[in-house]
């Protein structure tokens, strides 16, 4: 009897312990398959969870996209669409006195498109505007990188140099380009007249091509310096000093520090800074405008200004013209921007 009941009690654990992984077992295959339909769930209704589940998130980005949407994204579609009309300032609607004329341009498709395209004047202007992009880029980000280092280092009335420096960034752009066209009065202008004093001859700064292009490339590196030195010199302050001590004790010399330490800890600032300024560059409307307008003749008309002149100066007005060149702007930014995207992804930079 004994024996007996010491093998029911070891057949009942036997059957306790199968029970217990069979439960177990439909346990986790019904869990598995809970969070399965769980995750099908999700997808079939993707957006509703999120809204569900992130519901204060998009409560609090929803303004923001409001308004980007009323500010930038309905200019944008419309300026696409006038872009494929013959629309001028002869067809569209219009009020003259109590009287209301309706619109009356046609749709042409990508006529406009064509025609700039296969105009002169477009490669003319694209040629100046690519030139006058790279010289200011390129000029400011040296100037910036070397006003950055010299910043970084501890020396008296540091302080007062930096807001020297940065004031030209804090002065309104419209004040600062008026001032500069002051200097450059070819008759009355505070640079002639140095020169003169030194026997010089008078330079027209702003009515010969040649000068009126270096004169607006000088205005707008000196506007874009501050922004290219305050980023360069926050990318410089990150990185850590014992770098430079290990170089300096293995006996590098200033440029092999320069070369192998301070350029690749500033490569992801620099190559942010870069974009930008070839942004803010090739569309600096304020500093072609307010100093040269263009000229003299067009000889520094960039394609933001070629637009503006199409829709307020020319006449009749073509508005449909001018969208095509804003388009086409957009366009070529873009395409730089996926090309320069490109061009770090391969030399390994997630951006």
């Amino acid at each position: 009897m004994a024996a007996d009941t010491s093998q029911s009690v070891v057949k009942a654990a036997d059957d306790g312990v199968g029970n217990d992984s069979a439960v177990r077992g439909r346990s986790r295959w019904t869990d598995s398959g809970n969070t399965g339909n769980a995750g099908n769930a999700r997808r079939k209704g993707g957006l509703r969870y999120a809204l569900a589940t992130h519901w204060y998130a998009w409560a609090m980005v929803a303004p923001v996209v409001l308004v980007l949407g009323v500010i930038i994204g309905w200019p944008l579609v419309r300026g696409v669409y006038l872009s494929l009309t013959d629309a001028t300032e002869r067809n569209v609607a219009r009020d003259i006195g109590a009287r209301h004329i309706d619109a009356s341009y046609e749709f042409i498709g990508l006529d406009n498109y064509a025609a700039v395209l296969g105009d002169p004047v477009f490669l003319q202007r694209l040629v100046w505007t690519v030139v006058w992009t790279v010289a200011c880029v390129s000029i400011t980000f040296v100037l910036g990188l070397t006003l950055a280092n010299m910043l970084n280092r501890q020396f008296r009335g540091r302080a007062a140099y930096r807001m020297a420096l940065i004031l030209p960034w804090a002065v309104p752009g419209f004040v600062s380009v008026f001032a500069w066209r002051f200097l450059f009065n070819r008759d009355n202008g505070i640079l002639n007249k140095v020169l003169d004093g030194g026997g010089i001859a008078a330079v027209p700064w702003l009515d010969d091509p040649t000068w009126a292009k270096f004169s607006v490339i000088a205005v707008n590196v000196w506007l874009g310096i501050p922004f290219m030195m305050v980023a360069l010199l926050g990318g410089l302050q990150s990185i850590p000093g014992e770098l430079y001590e290990a170089a300096e004790m293995d006996g590098a010399g200033p440029w092999q520090r320069f070369r192998h330490i301070t350029m690749p800890g500033l490569r992801t600032v620099s190559m942010t800074v870069i974009l930008l300024s070839t942004i803010w560059t090739f569309n600096m409307f304020p500093v072609i405008f307010l100093l040269t307008r263009g000229g003299p003749g067009d000889s520094t008309e960039i394609l933001v200004t070629q637009a503006f002149r199409e829709a307020f100066i020319t006449s009749p007005r073509d508005f449909a013209v001018s969208a095509t060149w804003g388009v086409l702007i957009l366009l070529l930014l873009m395409i730089f921007a996926l090309v320069y995207r490109r061009s770090l992804r391969k030399q390994g930079e997630v951006w």
